[in-house]
């Protein structure tokens, strides 16, 4: 069994592997082992470089035949991040993955060599809301406001794939949908439309999100 470790950015990432993703990857030989950033009791978030590869070194020192890699949202990535200020001055969401997957492995590999090569960069475009955008009505429904299937639909038809839905201040994932619906509550409605949706539709919506979980397959 492959040990992955996964260090994500919050609460909400934690608990959705740990719900969605555990069994699936279990059946494929693939032990998930997620984990918020930062140390023990944190509440995770302030993404940094410096937070994030002292959680990379300490799985992949310790344990020298485990897997990491992490589940960040490019959203709330600060500017100094490796690859974000290049990547931000590009529009497609593709390209966007692309320069910061790859910056950010070029530098593990730079802070710790060949373990560098057990470690898999994943940051989801732009936030983990824009997931549940690969199904609107089943979002709607599954925080008790149906009447809202519409107007998610309307968002959702804009872009080719939920993972185009952009990360401005007023226009990310999240924004879009506490500013049709106030009283949206994380981590609980992320997490009941993530559930209702489920992982294959995710998939075949995401393609991000679906070449990562590859990744991880392929270990075993």
């Amino acid at each position: 069994m492959i040990r992955l470790h996964i260090i994500c950015e919050g609460h909400t990432e934690e608990i959705f592997v740990n719900e969605l993703l555990m069994a699936p990857m279990m059946s494929k030989g693939v032990h998930l082992c997620p984990a918020k950033i930062g140390r023990p009791g944190h509440k995770g978030g302030n993404v940094n470089f410096q937070r994030l590869i002292a959680d990379v070194r300490l799985r992949l020192l310790r344990d020298p035949c485990c897997y990491c890699t992490t589940f960040l949202d490019y959203y709330g990535l600060p500017s100094a991040f490796p690859g974000k200020a290049q990547a931000d001055a590009c529009l497609k969401s593709q390209d966007k993955y692309q320069i910061v997957s790859d910056a950010l492995l070029r530098e593990v590999e730079r802070v710790l060599g060949d373990a560098a090569r057990r470690f898999i960069p994943y940051v989801q475009m732009h936030e983990f809301e824009g997931l549940l955008f690969s199904d609107p009505e089943i979002l709607a429904e599954s925080i008790y406001m149906p009447q809202l299937a519409e107007s998610f639909g309307v968002i959702r038809n804009q872009f080719s794939t939920p993972e185009d839905i952009n990360d401005s201040a007023n226009t990310a994932p999240s924004k879009r949908i506490e500013k049709l619906f106030p009283g949206y509550d994380k981590p609980i409605h992320p997490l009941l439309a993530a559930g209702e949706i489920g992982l294959d539709a995710i998939r075949r919506e995401c393609p991000l999100f679906d070449g990562w979980l590859h990744q991880m397959e392929s270990l075993a």
